[in-house]
């Protein structure tokens, strides 16, 4: 009886303690302390024995990893992920997203199109298929992957402006603009006003794009993508301390350094 006794307040404190450990690890990544998120991760995802709850340790720790620019490391942490649960949709996911940010678009395809196999209805394997296809030049696929999401999550905001994007990208600045208007007249949201800056900054309109950069970012401090945008617009009007420092504050929010390199080499020239 005793040893009945010790076993299970052994096994309670031990259940506590993960808790607690996961509560912590949740905390930091919330709170954008990838090192500590890095940290908590790692040693949930090499205490834990059940392997799909080991598998979604292994893919938090491997996000963390790509916050903090250590991609090599994530690619590890991934793959870890799906060895421990090889029907995992949301780790098929980033592997696709990773594999696409490093230029093999035939692999991200691969790990998407089998993601999608498990989990047919996942908006961000659209998303990002959708991207990979626009990469490759393939926008008809884009467009096609977008119009997708739309058919089972009409309203998906991420898909309608994704469609505005395809026709910016592709020239068509002003079908994107009043795609963009169309959608800010709905729901004036951070994401809209930041996605419509981008569109007034490549027709050189900087005053509308800067003042749709800052309602986003009054919207939404934390909207990473926002102070890219701004930084951008900074840039183009000669302020290049103001646009290193916005710069910094995406990447303190999230966005993933490695994919501003080009930008930050200008901050570099100006030492």
């Amino acid at each position: 009886m005793k040893k009945y006794l010790l076993f299970s307040v052994l096994a309670f404190a031990s259940i506590y303690s993960n808790a607690q450990d996961k509560q912590k690890a949740q905390e930091c990544f919330q709170k954008a302390d990838y090192k500590c998120a890095e940290e908590e991760y790692l040693k949930l995802a090499q205490s834990e024995k059940i392997q799909q709850i080991q598998s979604e340790y292994y893919n938090n720790l491997g996000t963390a990893q790509r916050r903090l620019g250590k991609t090599t490391s994530a690619f590890k942490s991934y793959e870890s992920a799906l060895k421990s649960n090889p029907m995992s949709a949301a780790v098929y996911a980033n592997l696709g997203s990773i594999h696409s940010q490093k230029g093999n678009k035939q692999a991200a395809l691969d790990y998407l199109n089998k993601g999608l196999q498990i989990e047919p209805e996942n908006v961000d394997m659209y998303l990002t298929r959708s991207k990979v296809y626009e990469n490759l030049g393939k926008k008809d696929l884009a467009a096609k992957d977008l119009n997708q999401i739309l058919s089972f999550a009409p309203d998906n905001i991420y898909a309608r402006t994704g469609l505005a994007n395809l026709k910016k990208n592709s020239g068509d600045l002003e079908g994107s603009l009043k795609d963009y208007n169309q959608l800010i007249a709905e729901k004036p949201e951070s994401l809209l006003y930041s996605g419509r800056a981008d569109v007034y900054y490549k027709l050189k309109k900087n005053k509308e794009a800067l003042a749709d950069v800052n309602k986003a970012i009054s919207i939404d401090p934390k909207f990473a993508q926002a102070y890219v945008n701004k930084a951008l617009i900074l840039f183009e009007t000669a302020k290049p301390k103001e646009a290193c420092a916005s710069l910094d504050k995406a990447v303190s929010l999230g966005y993933e350094k490695p994919l501003l390199l080009e930008y930050y080499s200008k901050c570099e020239a100006k030492k």
